[in-house]
């Protein structure tokens, strides 16, 4: 089966990867057909961030697509940064200066700082068009921990776990992490409707 994924961040790129390997599918980037979409997020949801992306790929290539949309919500920030949590600090994907304003705001509020991190993804194609919802919780920690993953990994402590997202092994993250159980739902889906041989 060949899946695109409709995503310009090489981060999210190289963890659906991993995580999709073991699926017979040819999962290619807007890269490999050469297409440079920019595609406005201005939904007011994680849901219909993804839905916009993966139709406008899919009627562009007519390609069956996956896209994401995710992002970090914090109890006490009511939910904040959320659906605007790749540009928190007003540049997108500038993972030090949205940390950094993460922790500014946390700075008075009472511990613990509860949070989790969402992830959804529409899958659109002829056939389909299906959300996958996952999450993961945990909390905020008082600095930047580790050097692995991206994003908000360095503050997010999962729940059960004594070591940041940026801390723990790559291949632990991707078995408890929030894009991780979307992409479960994901390939239930598939195997289910026997999409897989297509």
């Amino acid at each position: 089966m060949k899946l695109l994924f409709a995503s310009n961040n090489p981060d999210k790129i190289s963890e659906v990867k991993e995580i999709l390997r073991d699926l017979p599918i040819d999962l290619i980037t807007l890269q490999d057909i050469n297409i440079d979409v920019k595609i406005i997020e201005d939904g007011s949801t994680f849901e219909a961030n993804a839905r916009k992306k993966a139709t406008t790929i899919f009627e562009l290539t007519k390609i069956p697509t996956i896209a994401d949309d995710s992002g970090l919500e914090v109890e006490i920030l009511e939910g904040k940064p959320g659906i605007n949590s790749s540009n928190y600090s007003g540049e997108e994907h500038n993972y030090d200066k949205n940390n950094a304003k993460l922790l500014e705001e946390l700075i008075r509020k009472p511990k613990p700082h509860r949070a989790r991190f969402v992830c959804v993804i529409n899958l659109k194609s002829e056939d389909d068009d299906e959300i996958f919802f996952g999450e993961c919780k945990g909390e905020i920690v008082d600095e930047p921990r580790g050097k692995n993953g991206f994003g908000y990994d360095p503050l997010f402590k999962p729940d059960g776990y004594d070591l940041t997202f940026a801390e723990l092994p790559i291949e632990v993250k991707n078995k408890i992490s929030h894009r991780y159980n979307a992409l479960e739902k994901l390939k239930e889906y598939l195997i289910s409707k026997n999409k897989l041989s297509s």
